[in-house]
């Protein structure tokens, strides 16, 4: 997976529907976006989502763009327009216990791997955000910032945003100490405030640095990213 079927070439000018009007142009269709939200968090679950949109007008989603340049109120207009047209899409939830079981990696490929085999339609190519995933059992490509000029990922990203946005808001009411409502679970000042009062609680990713050490399992000195 990672490159173009010969001889296709998408111009930088295409636009956000150029890579799949190019895959359509020469036979290649339908044509999946994939995209996860919640990789670089410390909380909650990682969530992925694969999108097929239909060809043609109906396929155009109004205001649809990368889900983190779009205000909350206009994710949630996309998210409805994604589900109200799109051929074929799936979300994805990984439990922030199974994220420190696989290793957010593995995680995270098994996700995207998992949103594509769920699709009630097959596609015959896959689109994916940033780098390649094996396994997909289609041909595709990956995309850097993919979700920022191509349309299936871009719905992607917006179902797969949204859709952990509201997990986290609900677990903002079960633990109400750690603020999840704001932060969606990554790593700020006002999240490690909340960690150094209160220590993780179930819903954190006990590989991450800074949540080990609120639980006093790493030193003070550590930096907050994923760790072993």
């Amino acid at each position: 997976m990672g490159e173009l079927p010969r001889g296709l070439t998408v111009r930088r000018d295409a636009g956000l529907y150029g890579y799949e009007r190019a895959l359509r142009r020469v036979g290649i269709e339908p044509v999946a976006g994939v995209d996860e939200a919640g990789r670089g968090a410390c909380a909650g679950p990682l969530v992925a989502a694969a999108v097929i949109l239909p060809r043609g007008r109906a396929g155009v989603v109004p205001g649809l763009a990368d889900s983190k340049l779009l205000t909350e109120r206009a994710r949630e207009r996309c998210y409805h327009e994604v589900l109200r047209r799109a051929v074929a899409w799936s979300v994805v939830v990984v439990e922030a216990g199974e994220c420190d079981r696989l290793g957010m990696h593995v995680a995270n490929v098994e996700a995207l791997r998992r949103a594509v085999a769920l699709l009630d339609v097959r596609p015959a190519y896959a689109l994916t955000d940033g780098f390649p995933v094996d396994g997909l059992e289609v041909p595709g490509l990956a995309i850097w910032k993919g979700d920022r000029v191509a349309a299936c990922i871009a719905a992607a990203s917006v179902l797969a945003k949204v859709s952990r946005d509201r997990i986290m808001t609900e677990l903002d009411a079960r633990y109400p100490a750690y603020d999840f409502r704001t932060h969606k679970g990554y790593v700020t000042d006002v999240h490690n405030a909340a960690l150094a009062d209160h220590g993780p609680c179930a819903e954190h990713r006990m590989r991450f640095v800074n949540v080990r050490r609120a639980a006093g399992l790493e030193p003070a000195g550590a930096v907050h990213n994923e760790g072993r």
